[in-house]
């Protein structure tokens, strides 16, 4: 179950929640067996770069009404299928929509999770969310497995950055005027976390897509 005790952390962007150790870990198994049923009807697949086509360093899928994918020829996008099967991504499990109402401080649900697995040695560079309609809604961010260093940074790219050690179970919100802040993974941490049995890390990023249906 979720634990009860949400502790934000000092020292952040205004706009930016962090809530260590959100999930317990009873929460982290049962929805790490929800995202496996997932990625069993919706598999994992390496996502490219536009124009240049080179792949990302990451495994990717998605559940709810819209997924996130990008390719060389058409670019970042959502779009309600997935780009390999061509069927319907798979529902979100309740236990996201439910995480989302409790953290985000947005009336309107997610639309879209994406699923991003990393391996040992997998990297996400610096990058703005800002393929959605909906900015007034925040991006909510989970954690499973392996440690990872996440950084944040500016809303334009360049300038200062500062850096967080995110565990197992911790869950990220960046919304209001940290919406647009550039953030990436610098680096994962091997076997800090038994709960991927081959290691490796498993983020999963909760977003509304479409504008806001309230007025």
């Amino acid at each position: 179950m979720l634990q009860e005790q949400r502790t934000g952390m000092s020292g952040l962007p205004d706009g930016i929640a962090h809530y260590p150790g959100y999930l317990d870990g009873g929460a982290q198994q049962a929805l790490l067996d929800s995202i496996r049923q997932v990625v069993g009807e919706a598999p994992l697949f390496v996502p490219v770069m536009p124009r240049t086509g080179k792949p990302m360093q990451v495994q990717m899928s998605n559940c709810g009404s819209l997924g996130w994918v990008t390719d060389k020829d058409r670019g970042y996008r959502y779009q309600p299928t997935h780009p390999v099967t061509g069927k319907p991504w798979p529902p979100m499990p309740d236990m996201l929509p439910a995480l989302w109402d409790a953290v985000s401080g947005f009336e309107d649900p997610p639309e879209a999770c994406l699923i991003n697995y990393y391996t040992d040695t997998a990297k996400m560079g610096l990058h703005q969310d800002r393929d959605e309609e909906e900015f007034a809604a925040p991006v909510v961010s989970i954690s499973l497995g392996d440690d990872c260093l996440f950084r944040i940074g500016g809303t334009q790219r360049g300038g200062k950055t500062q850096s967080i050690r995110l565990i197992s179970g911790d869950v990220i919100v960046l919304g209001g005027p940290s919406r647009l802040r550039f953030h990436g993974v610098d680096r994962i941490y091997p076997g800090t976390s038994t709960l991927l049995k081959d290691g490796g890390r498993i983020n999963l990023t909760l977003r509304r897509v479409s504008a806001s249906r309230i007025s």
